[in-house]
């Protein structure tokens, strides 16, 4: 089978089973939406070690935790309308009704394989769309075992299960994953989204189809001048950037702190077991060996712990959660300044508020324009101030940045794990 007619081959049975489920109630929808979320929340633990395993990257704990968030996201959902009439407003006389897409392709990466994969299969069923999956080369089992899962729960309830499919299962084991078989993918779907580096996002709204595209965080985070509770600071920072070895988009990525405090709150990071890398040789090492060239990450560090992800660019430091590197440069004349998946945080010193929030917004400008960022400050004028500035769709405040994703629900952001950027 060519690679053209195995598209074709998909995207016909999705078509049928999205037209199977057009008449389906609200109830009926709910219920396909729900056993999609069962499945990731039952499996977690076996989801979670198969993508571990697999991938080589990321904390186990973690990758199982992952995919417990992603099931939460229907508690969300559930009992919101997404079938018939949303809204009539007699004000206006228009009436607002919900209808499928139809077949969406869901683009999953190597660092969140089954969580991604399970989060699109929930939202795409509770709006009776089909989903047929595009996994990562590095995650093609454990992509095709979360569309395998909440294929058997479809069949148990009677719904169709080519509502969910993907790429390279194993009845089509010769099919090789491929950029260009992904291209097609994307070209004969009615919608996209897409999670993963900057050229398959890129790749993925060049298609012509409609697409989300989900790429860099590269969150930057700012301490307000006077705000001191460096204990609440160091503790939000290290939950949220170590969470799966610094593979979330969400971790944050540069810190900019007043001149005067910069010493006091590195002290903070080194007093919990953080190491901070001053020497500017070291620091060049960086620079080169994550991304050689100026280009891609290396991928030898991804989701790797900081001594060992420093050791592949030859510098040696002792185990700890998290690396600090005392920096003042930013922007497009520094490579550091771009989004790392290890648990690395850069330290930039400011002498005026204004100035932070230029260099957090030339940075979010060169990778992670978008995504989301933090702010840590008692001044509401300036918190707004930030959120007007800065090109985020989420600003978090005095919390782990994680947090964005509004999960396990501690904020009032409309929980995901997908955030749009671009």
């Amino acid at each position: 089978m060519t690679e053209q007619a195995y598209i074709a081959h998909l995207v016909a049975k999705a078509k049928a089973a999205v037209a199977e489920v057009d008449a389906y109630t609200q109830a009926q929808t709910d219920r396909m939406c729900k056993v999609a979320a069962k499945t990731c929340w039952n499996h977690a633990v076996l989801l979670g070690t198969t993508a571990y395993q697999e991938t080589g990257m990321g904390i186990l704990p973690s990758k199982i935790n992952k995919n417990r968030t992603a099931a939460l996201c229907y508690e969300w959902m559930k009992g919101k309308p997404s079938v018939g009439i949303l809204e009539d407003n007699p004000l206006t006389n228009i009436v607002t009704i919900a209808k499928p897409v139809g077949v969406v392709a869901g683009i999953t990466p190597s660092t969140n394989p089954t969580s991604t994969a399970g989060f699109y299969a929930t939202i795409c069923l509770k709006c009776r769309n089909a989903l047929i999956l595009a996994p990562h080369p590095r995650a093609r089992k454990s992509t095709n075992l979360v569309a395998d899962l909440i294929r058997a729960q479809l069949r148990e309830i009677g719904a169709p299960e080519d509502l969910v499919q993907c790429l390279g299962s194993a009845q089509h084991g010769d099919i090789q994953l491929s950029n260009d078989l992904t291209g097609l993918l994307m070209q004969a779907s009615d919608m996209i989204i897409a999670t993963g580096g900057a050229g398959m996002v890129k790749a993925a709204y060049s298609s012509g189809t409609p697409c989300y595209g989900v790429g860099q965080g590269n969150v930057q985070v700012l301490v307000d001048e006077g705000f001191t509770d460096y204990d609440q600071i160091t503790s939000n920072i290290l939950a949220s950037r170590t969470n799966d070895a610094g593979t979330n988009c969400t971790g944050e990525q540069t810190l900019y702190v007043p001149q005067r405090q910069k010493t006091d709150l590195i002290a903070a990071f080194e007093a919990k077991g953080c190491v901070c890398v001053r020497d500017p040789a070291d620091i060049d090492k960086l620079r080169k060996g994550i991304f050689p060239d100026g280009g891609p990450i290396n991928r030898l560090v991804p989701g790797k712990q900081p001594k060992d992800a420093l050791a592949e660019v030859g510098v040696t430091i002792p185990d700890c959660p998290l690396v600090l590197v005392d920096l003042e440069s930013y922007g497009a004349q520094e490579p550091l300044a771009r989004e790392i998946l290890f648990p690395i945080l850069r330290v930039n010193s400011y002498t005026d508020f204004e100035e932070a929030l230029a260099e957090a917004k030339a940075n979010l400008l060169l990778e992670g324009a978008g995504h989301s960022s933090s702010i840590y400050s008692n001044d509401d004028a300036r918190i707004l101030h930030a959120g007007m500035v800065l090109p985020v769709c989420r600003l978090s405040v005095k919390m782990p940045n994680v947090a964005v994703t509004g999960l396990p629900f501690s904020n009032g952001m409309p929980p995901t794990i997908t955030i749009g950027c671009g």
